[in-house]
């Protein structure tokens, strides 16, 4: 069946900062957290490919603009790093070296005809802020991001009309504090949802302040809810899909949208001393400065079933204890991310959004498939053949066109990524790009059948 795509449904791709700019011109003290991740773990980076050198992004920025023109890209997603902005992260001292960057590669992108859209923390909060404070265990860090957000403002507020204060707020804190398996390797409930709660306030602030300031875009968050099911429909498995979506969805949803955290979320916290530090002051100013819009990153749905075994009790407290995992039979998967591929999970999530959440303005922010051993794939052209990319994609825009003919406000779809790019653990081991990153020919780039198909969308406004 064809779907017409609306003429203003955005059709674009996305990025970040870290994954794509590597260290050159980086300076001592620069580092952010996944730098120094990066420099103590090499080992766990898939063939010891990180940020160092990512897709050389620094340097060759223009040719990916140039590349996006080609394919008539008309909206990029991407972030500022905060750990280069700073030469002193507390002074605020700007690094204007890197600022300048930022405002080439911005006037690159409206010269090409590309919208910007700029994310001030896509995993990249510096080091010396995790090491003097912490990170965001301290309302200190809330402070100093909301002072950057208004340097980032200033300069580039006239131009970008679209911000976001976070990509995928819960991810660090999940991985590192909460489940600990990432650097550095820290088990500790209660930070995480300090971490979580504090990241809510900063969005808050920082909301309020470009708002006070009249700016004439809009600014919101990129959230990675996860569509959770429910094995069935008894009870004890309904309950465990109700409190992963409080603990892993709703703690941000929202707070950002509707402004208050929902009760049964507090009560629990308050059950399993996990609960964070919230002033009477703090909790107003979160009810009262809820975002614009928002992103939303849909990758996979989560599958939940009551859990068979009690918890132990020197066991610290996890949200598992109310849900384990539940592999559907015979789900389609995507076997070299090891993650099920279900287009449904785009329908559902636009009315979720439609229905409980007011219908916010939102747009699918990252969507896309990695796949293993790409190159494999070349054909005697250089082209690599990516047809799995193309159904991947052409499946669930075809979801998401279908919520959209039902009401959704979702504004558009931008796949993640533009190019190939690095990501945490797994290096350049999946790709994900329309570009084509060739690791061996000092990052020479060039475009995917799938950026020609993709092409095609954006011209023609119609999916076959």
């Amino acid at each position: 069946m064809t779907q017409t795509i609306p003429k203003n449904f955005i059709i674009g791709a996305a990025s970040s900062a870290w994954q794509t700019e590597g260290w050159q011109g980086k300076k001592e003290g620069q580092d952010s957290f996944l730098d120094a991740w990066f420099k103590e773990e090499s080992f766990v980076w898939q063939n010891g490919y990180g940020p160092d050198i990512a897709t050389n992004f620094m340097e060759h920025y223009q040719k990916d603009v140039d590349l996006m023109a080609e394919i008539h890209l008309t909206h990029y997603r991407t972030s500022i790093n905060w750990s280069r902005f700073f030469t002193d992260y507390e002074q605020l001292t700007v690094d204007e070296e890197y600022a300048q960057h930022i405002d080439q590669l911005i006037d690159a992108l409206i010269a090409a005809g590309v919208e910007p859209m700029l994310c001030l923390e896509h995993y990249e909060l510096p080091r010396f802020l995790m090491d003097k404070y912490d990170g965001w265990s301290s309302k200190k860090v809330v402070e100093l991001f909301t002072g950057y957000a208004e340097i980032a403002f200033e300069r580039y507020g006239d131009r970008v009309k679209h911000w976001f204060t976070f990509n995928e707020p819960i991810v660090v804190q999940t991985r590192c504090y909460l489940d600990a398996i990432r650097y550095p390797h820290e088990q500790n409930t209660k930070k995480w949802m300090t971490w979580n709660y504090h990241k809510v306030l900063a969005t808050a602030k920082v909301v309020k302040l470009y708002h006070e300031k009249n700016y004439s875009g809009r600014i919101g968050c990129v959230v990675n809810p996860e569509m959770v099911y429910p094995r069935s429909s008894s009870e004890a498995d309904q309950k465990a899909a109700r409190i992963y979506d409080l603990f892993f969805n709703k703690v941000f949803f929202d707070p950002l949208v509707h402004g208050s955290y929902p009760q049964e979320l507090l009560d629990l916290c308050q059950q399993h001393e996990i609960m964070f530090d919230a002033s009477p002051e703090e909790l107003q100013l979160i009810q009262e400065n809820t975002v614009d819009f928002l992103g939303v990153n849909q990758y996979y749905p989560k599958r939940v079933k009551a859990p068979r075994y009690q918890w132990h009790p020197e066991t610290p407290f996890h949200p598992e204890q109310y849900y384990e995992n539940f592999e559907l039979p015979g789900r389609q998967m995507n076997n070299s991310r090891g993650w099920e591929i279900y287009p449904d999970i785009m329908y559902d999530m636009a009315m979720i959004i439609k229905n409980d959440y007011g219908n916010i303005p939102w747009l699918i922010t990252e969507n896309g498939m990695g796949r293993e051993n790409e190159e494999s794939y070349l054909d005697e052209s250089g082209v690599i053949q990516d047809d799995y990319r193309i159904d991947f994609i052409r499946q669930h825009l075809a979801s998401l066109l279908r919520a959209v003919a039902d009401g959704s406000s979702c504004e558009g779809y931008m796949l993640w990524a533009l190019t190939d790019c690095v990501s945490p653990m797994n290096a350049f081991k999946n790709r994900y790009g329309l570009i084509r990153i060739d690791l061996a020919n000092q990052h020479a780039r060039s475009l995917k059948k799938s950026a020609r198909w993709y092409q095609s969308l954006i011209d023609d406004r119609l999916l076959n």
